[in-house]
């Protein structure tokens, strides 16, 4: 994993200290001061594969591989679609408006955005913005099965119809898939979908929809 990327990857996770080894061709390594739990550890060994993972073209387009954020013990995954401009630049999810705007839910809910874990279907940005086709999806997928198994999360919030569609193996609309309790198949977990932050800024009139369905996840999850 370059520098940069590791330093973006452990400020969403909050370690910031790093160390360089005494070979200069050596990767960077967490600082053996800090200490990590075990699931962290195996996280950033996830981070690093994603940042190097070719196995669909995206790889070789993005800027950034855009691995996830926030707490290793979160009870609340929230999982989006893909990287868009500002966070393939950054390599952060959720950063710019939208980000903003999930933010507010987040708070909504009582929590601070770094009790939860947020991350997106595809770890590299589309080019143009564009849906992403099977082919990478499928590619990517084991990726974010791996991110579940080591995070255990009670309760995924799927962002949006295209998260919806792909985490349920559905072609139903948003509509028909928001306000009712899923269950993400591969792990048994609870699956609440709402709308994407970025629909929402469109059609602000859908929040009050959206707030009901955050509503929905506190009842599942309690």
């Amino acid at each position: 994993m370059e520098r940069a990327n590791q330093q973006q990857y452990l400020d969403g996770l909050q370690f910031v200290r790093w160390v360089r080894r005494d070979r200069q061709d050596h990767p960077i390594e967490p600082d053996a001061g800090l200490d990590l739990s075990s699931t962290e550890k195996e996280l950033f060994e996830l981070a690093a594969a994603v940042d190097h993972c070719r196995a669909c073209p995206l790889g070789e387009t993005r800027r950034h591989a855009v691995f996830g954020a926030g707490s290793a013990s979160a009870d609340w995954l929230f999982v989006g679609e893909a990287p868009g401009a500002e966070e393939d630049r950054r390599g952060l999810p959720f950063v710019g408006r939208a980000g903003q705007l999930l933010n507010a839910m987040i708070s909504a809910l009582g929590l601070e955005r770094d009790q939860t874990y947020i991350a997106n279907v595809l770890k590299c940005r589309p080019p143009d913005n564009r849906d992403p086709l099977g082919e990478e999806v499928r590619s990517c997928e084991k990726h974010l099965h791996r991110q579940i198994e080591l995070l255990q999360p009670r309760l995924i919030i799927a962002l949006g119809r295209f998260a919806a569609q792909s985490l349920l193996k559905s072609s139903l609309p948003i509509g028909k898939l928001r306000g009712r309790r899923h269950l993400y198949e591969p792990f048994g977990i609870p699956l609440v979908a709402t709308y994407h932050p970025a629909y929402l800024l469109r059609s602000p009139l859908e929040k009050r929809k959206a707030w009901s369905d955050l509503r929905l996840a506190k009842t599942v999850l309690s």
